[in-house]
């Protein structure tokens, strides 16, 4: 015999509640999940936001200069690393150009910094 009593489908507590004339108090599109541990959802969370840890972003931005040239540096920062593509805002348009031509080179050298091997793309963006 189980432990604990298998809870009802959403529907047939629907049902029960409307033949007892009892509202439901739930929103329709909710679904029930079972309680985590808060100290498991803290620390998902803190891996997934970097809070506490060395990011990529953070060596990718320390090294910035060296990795694109001093020149194309003050025009151009590295804002963040989604899905191993990195975003990198450029606020001149041959700036840009100029890092288009050489994204593969630049990925490269990204790759090679401690942290930042699952950099696969850059994504330029104007700002």
């Amino acid at each position: 015999m189980p432990d604990q009593p298998q809870p009802f489908s959403k529907r047939a507590e629907e049902l029960v509640g409307d033949l007892r004339g009892i509202p439901s108090d739930e929103p329709r599109r909710s679904r029930k999940r079972p309680t985590q541990p808060l100290a498991a959802v803290v620390e998902q969370l803190m891996q997934k936001y970097q809070i506490g840890r060395e990011a990529p972003e953070h060596a990718i931005r320390a090294r910035w200069p060296e990795i694109v040239g001093a020149a194309n540096a003050t025009y151009s920062h590295p804002a963040r690393l989604d899905r191993n593509m990195l975003t990198v805002f450029a606020s001149h348009a041959v700036v840009r150009n100029e890092l288009f031509l050489h994204r593969e080179e630049i990925v490269a050298r990204i790759r090679q910094l401690p942290g930042c091997a699952d950099v696969k793309a850059l994504n330029l963006r104007a700002g």
